[in-house]
């Protein structure tokens, strides 16, 4: 009963990101990133999700891996894997320039397909690529082409020569992972695969507890905290 006030305050919160103000208003900044009311309102029921949404929740995400107890984790912004899929790894070289994305436990490759978001994981402990859709589809190439990245990254950046055959690419099948109900909330799919995955927790929520996880990513984008 103690929560219930507080509950209370957030939803008013989340209540008033969503309609108070104009759609220009900047609500949270961070991360190079400055989210008005106009990104924050595609976390409204069935909005899209735009990528400053998700690369300010990914940058979250990474913040928190820095504490103690939670695996290191690096994210490449929404707009690497269609710029590495047309131009190869020379296209993206300079993408981790003063980075060693091999020092990290994790690595998380937000994919946006035209009009549905996907997920990426590098598990660089398990030397695993697997491919998240809430959608069901298969992204074998998508895992190739990252495989593909990983091996020219490490040879050009520390001049070590990734054993492909070593490594497993998988793409989660819908009975492993939950699956989406309807057309709006790949992104926030995406957001929740990468939250549980970054804290090495098994993937079990499911396509109801949509409408509470937008509400939550608002409150966390404003605050820049993860509840």
């Amino acid at each position: 009963s103690s929560w219930n006030p507080l509950f209370q305050a957030m939803k008013r919160e989340v209540s008033a990101a969503f309609n108070s103000g104009g759609p220009e208003d900047i609500l949270s900044r961070g991360f190079k990133l400055n989210v008005t009311r106009e990104d924050i309102c595609t976390l409204q029921p069935q909005g899209w999700l735009n990528d400053k949404i998700m690369n300010f929740y990914m940058s979250l995400l990474v913040e928190r891996s820095k504490k103690e107890g939670y695996p290191s984790v690096y994210a490449f912004n929404t707009f690497f894997y269609s710029k590495l899929s047309s131009t190869s790894h020379k296209g993206v070289k300079k993408w981790t320039k003063g980075v060693d994305i091999f020092e990290h436990d994790i690595i998380l490759v937000p994919i946006h397909l035209r009009i549905h978001w996907t997920l990426l994981v590098v598990d660089l402990r398990e030397k695993t690529i697997k491919y998240f859709d809430s959608l069901g589809q298969k992204g074998d190439h998508v895992c190739k082409t990252v495989l593909k990245y990983l091996e020219e990254e490490s040879r050009e950046k520390r001049n070590i020569e990734l054993t492909a055959s070593e490594w497993t690419l998988h793409s989660m099948g819908t009975e492993e992972i939950p699956q989406q109900d309807n057309g709006s909330d790949c992104g926030v799919f995406v957001c929740k695969f990468a939250d549980f995955i970054s804290r090495d927790k098994p993937i079990i929520f499911r396509a109801e507890h949509m409408p509470y996880f937008r509400k939550k990513m608002v409150w966390e984008i404003i605050h820049q905290q993860l509840l």
